[in-house]
C-alpha cells in the first residue's frame, strides 16, 4: 500500500486550515485546538513547513503562522515534500539516490520513474486553495496506456 504519513496527513490539514484563514496568524495551540491534533505534533509540522518557506511565523500576542504563499500556489506535492522530503515510492525513484545495486540486473527500473512521475504530477496539479474547500467525492479514473495484443490464427492472445 503506497501511503503518505500521518505527519503530511496533518500537514495538509493544517495548511488547509490556514488557507481557510483568510491571511489571519493562527498559533499552533489555536490550530491544536481546532483540528483536534496534538499540539506536540502540531508545533513539529509548523516549524518544518515554516523551514520549507510554506509558512510565515510571526512572535508575539497577535503572532502565530500564516501562509507565505497564496493557497492557489501551494500544491499537495510541495506540503507532503516539506514534510517527507522528495516524493518517491522507491528508492530507485528517487532523484537524490546514487543508484540502486541491483540495477544492472533489474529490467523494471526506468519503469519507477515514470510511475513516480505521474504521482508527483497528480499531486503537483491539486493546490491547496482546493483541498481547503469542500469537495464532494469523485472517482478516480487511471487510464492505462494502449497494449498492441498479439492474437494466433484461432483470434486468441499470445
Amino acid at each position: 500500500m503506497i501511503r503518505i504519513t500521518r505527519e503530511a496527513d496533518y500537514g495538509i490539514v493544517l495548511m488547509a486550515c490556514l488557507a481557510q484563514a483568510e491571511g489571519q496568524p493562527r498559533s499552533a495551540a489555536a490550530l491544536a485546538r481546532q483540528r483536534r491534533l496534538p499540539l506536540p505534533m502540531v508545533s513539529k509540522i509548523l516549524k518544518s513547513l515554516a523551514r520549507a518557506g510554506l509558512l510565515s511565523s510571526q512572535r508575539g500576542a497577535q503572532g502565530g503562522y500564516s501562509l507565505a504563499w497564496p493557497a492557489a500556489k501551494i500544491s499537495a506535492a510541495d506540503i507532503i515534500g516539506a514534510l517527507e522530503g522528495p516524493i518517491a515510492i522507491t528508492e530507485c525513484s528517487d532523484e537524490t539516490h546514487d543508484g540502486c545495486s541491483r540495477q544492472d540486473h533489474c529490467e523494471i527500473s526506468g519503469h519507477w520513474s515514470r510511475i513516480n512521475q505521474a504521482i508527483y504530477t497528480a499531486l503537483q496539479s491539486i493546490s491547496l486553495e482546493e483541498m481547503s474547500r469542500p469537495d464532494q467525492p469523485r472517482p478516480v479514473r487511471f487510464h492505462s496506456p494502449h497494449r498492441v495484443t498479439t492474437v494466433n490464427a484461432a483470434g486468441h492472445p499470445v
